[in-house]
């Protein structure tokens, strides 16, 4: 499979992203211009954290208007996959590709601390081959992260199974204690009804190399891999 990781002005994690997926995982990876209007054949695009545009306006506003966007929106619905990390989530949300907008924290400051998340779909890829009911420790580092939705688009996005990841304590408990910013249903990442295109705010990347002292957003990354695979 062949990853193209998006930079747009602002972003932060790309290479990160790219270290992650050509290093520790093994993939073939393409680095991709937020101008470019060729994905260069890749399988799966993906868009990574940081403040695109300065998050002037609306965090991923601006970024949704980049030249690529184009292109991606067009190989997501052709049924290629794509996921947002942080920022990426905020501009697939702006986006459209999937529901649902990124609010400031209730807390309105910059939260960048360990949180705990436990897998919540039965069938989206990213979840294959993870425990359910258990807690991965991810990090998160953001200031709009409150994931919202109406109450129409929360109940469909429940029925059909598109919550990927909650919010959770150490145990896998989801409440309101473990909540960092005030996110609906305790939302941590969601995917599209078609289950190709993942949005989440916790940055597996940052969580993914042994000398981290932390490979559980390694397991997501070989989760969503593993699943993938498993359709083709």
């Amino acid at each position: 499979m062949k990853f193209g990781v998006i930079t747009f002005p602002g972003s932060n994690c790309d290479q990160d992203m790219v270290y992650v997926l050509k290093n520790i995982l093994g993939q073939e990876v393409e680095t991709l211009w937020h101008k470019d209007r060729d994905l260069k054949g890749c399988d799966f695009i993906v868009l990574p954290g940081g403040f695109s545009y300065g998050d002037y306006l609306r965090s991923g506003a601006i970024a949704r208007f980049s030249p690529i966007m184009e292109e991606v929106i067009k190989h997501a619905d052709k049924g290629g996959y794509v996921l947002g990390v942080c920022n990426g989530f905020q501009i697939l949300c702006e986006s459209g590709l999937l529901p649902g907008a990124l609010l400031q924290n209730n807390s309105q400051k910059f939260i960048c601390k360990n949180v705990f998340v436990t897998p919540q779909s039965a069938d989206a890829p990213i979840c294959t081959s993870l425990e359910k009911h258990k807690a991965y420790k991810i990090p998160i580092a953001h200031q709009e992260g409150r994931y919202y939705a109406d109450k129409e688009t929360l109940w469909l996005l429940n029925e059909n199974d598109q919550v990927i990841f909650r919010y959770c304590d150490e145990k896998g408990t989801i409440n309101d204690a473990a909540n960092p910013n005030g996110a609906l249903d305790n939302i941590a990442g969601v995917c599209n009804k078609k289950r190709n295109v993942f949005g989440m705010m916790p940055h597996p990347e940052r969580a993914a190399d042994s000398e981290l002292s932390n490979i559980d957003g390694r397991l997501i990354f070989e989760s969503l891999i593993d699943g993938i695979l498993a359709k083709i």
